[in-house]
């Protein structure tokens, strides 16, 4: 479970900057310039992922189960999931009803994916997991919630017709994962 837990404190940490040093991240972006910042994040992300991963892997091995998830469980998470792909994906695509109305709508879409996997299972792993990136999730939107204010952020109205990108790219990405490679990748196959 360390290793889990370190995967965590190097991945969400890194992943909070914003919402705990903002001055100095801006700081450092003026220093050494974007490019230099956006590659150190991402190796450092990189990094905290795989340690993560791992960490997730040696814990399933000897799982503490804390409860039984309950049958219905599977079919929400597999619900919640395809939103949680769709907004993701909406994050990307300007101009769509997502943005304007959830204005950060991949926080949004990772929330529902812990939020999914918690339902679905009941190991101390997943709790600490999971749980974890839905905390991070709710304080992250919060401030970037505050500093879309502090900036006087508008979003654009969103569009019908671009709306649709990110429910097709979603929807099809879901589907891949859900049905092929979640037991490929994870070991798991949502849907038998």
């Amino acid at each position: 479970m360390s290793v889990l837990i370190l995967g965590l404190l190097i991945f969400l940490g890194v992943h909070s900057v914003r919402i705990v040093a903002e001055g100095w991240r801006r700081a450092q972006i003026a220093r050494y310039g974007a490019n230099l910042w956006k590659t150190v994040y991402s190796i450092v992300s990189i990094a905290g992922f795989i340690v993560l991963i791992y960490g997730y892997g040696l814990a399933r091995r000897e799982p503490v189960v804390l409860w039984a998830p309950p049958a219905w469980a599977p079919h929400l998470a597999g619900l919640l999931t395809l939103f949680a792909f769709i907004l993701f994906t909406a994050a990307y695509v300007p101009e769509t009803h997502f943005k304007a109305i959830l204005k950060h709508p991949m926080v949004i879409g990772i929330a529902l994916w812990a939020i999914a996997h918690l339902l679905a299972n009941g190991t101390l792993n997943a709790l600490v997991l999971f749980g974890a990136f839905l905390v991070w999730t709710i304080v992250d939107f919060a401030a970037a919630r505050r500093r879309d204010f502090a900036d006087s952020i508008v979003y654009p109205a969103g569009r019908l017709s671009r709306d649709v990108l990110p429910v097709i790219i979603g929807a099809v990405a879901w589907a891949l994962f859900a049905f092929w490679l979640h037991g490929s990748w994870i070991g798991v196959r949502p849907f038998g």
